[in-house]
C-alpha cells in the first residue's frame, strides 16, 4: 500500500470519499465482535444488514442486529430486480447484501462495512474493484479451534467441518488487501488496526472509486 496522500490520481477517488470495506475470515476469527466494538466506538459508518430467508427462531437474539428476515418470495424478487450486491445459499437458506442501503449510505458520505464469507468477499471485489477487503483471523488454526469449542454452539462434527473450511479460507488470505490478526484477549488491538486501515484508505492516492 502507498503512503498516505491527500491528492487524487486521474480516475481515482478523491481523498475522503467513502469506503466500501468488506470484513471476512474463518469461523472463530471474531468478525461480529470486531464490528460490534467498532459500533460501540461510534465510528461514522453504515453497518450492513444481510437479508436472509433463515427463520428468525433459528438465530441468536444478538444476530438480529446484522440480519433482515425475508420470505423466500421477497428474497427472490429482490434478486430478480438486481437488488443484491452478493448472495449465496447456505444450508438451504439464502443470504444476500441489499444494494439500496449501501448506495444511500455512500451518497451520504458514510463508509460502509460489509461482513460476508470469503467467497462473497471475492465476488464483491470482482463487482466493485474499489472495495477494500480485510481478512480477519486468529493467531493459528489451533486458536480458531479453541474458540469454536469454547463457544459451545456446535457438536464435534460441526466444529471439524468449520475447521476444514477455515483451512481452505486461510489459503486465500493473500488475495485480500489486508490481513488482521485478532489475538486472544486483545480485541481492541484488532479494532485499532481496522480503524487505522480505514483512515489510511480514505487518503490513499489512486484509490478506485466505489461504484455500486
Amino acid at each position: 500500500m502507498g503512503s498516505a496522500d491527500s491528492s487524487q490520481e486521474a480516475g481515482g477517488a478523491a481523498a475522503g470519499e467513502p469506503l466500501l470495506v468488506v470484513i471476512s475470515g474463518p469461523s472463530g476469527a471474531g468478525k461480529d465482535s470486531v464490528l460490534e466494538r467498532l459500533r460501540e466506538r461510534g465510528i461514522a459508518a453504515h453497518f450492513t444488514v444481510t437479508a436472509t430467508t433463515r427463520p428468525q427462531r433459528e438465530v441468536k437474539p444478538e444476530d438480529h442486529r446484522f440480519l433482515s428476515f425475508l420470505s423466500e418470495e421477497d428474497f427472490q424478487l429482490l434478486l430478480a430486480n438486481d437488488g443484491l450486491l452478493e448472495h449465496a445459499e447456505v444450508y438451504g437458506y439464502h443470504y444476500g447484501v441489499p444494494k439500496a442501503p449501501l448506495r444511500q449510505a455512500l451518497a451520504e458520505g458514510k463508509d460502509v462495512l460489509v461482513r460476508v464469507d470469503v467467497q462473497g468477499a471475492a465476488t464483491i471485489k470482482k463487482l466493485v474493484p474499489g472495495a477494500v477487503l480485510i481478512f480477519l483471523t486468529a493467531s493459528s488454526i489451533d486458536e480458531l479451534e479453541a474458540r469454536l469449542v469454547a463457544r459451545g454452539q456446535d457438536d464435534a462434527a460441526t466444529v471439524e467441518r468449520r475447521l476444514e473450511a477455515a483451512r481452505r479460507e486461510l489459503e486465500r488470505k493473500e488475495t485480500f488487501d489486508y490481513v488482521v490478526v485478532n489475538e486472544r484477549d486483545d480485541l481492541d488491538g484488532a479494532v485499532d488496526r481496522v480503524e487505522k486501515i480505514l483512515a489510511e484508505e480514505r487518503v490513499r492516492a489512486g484509490r478506485r472509486p466505489v461504484e455500486i
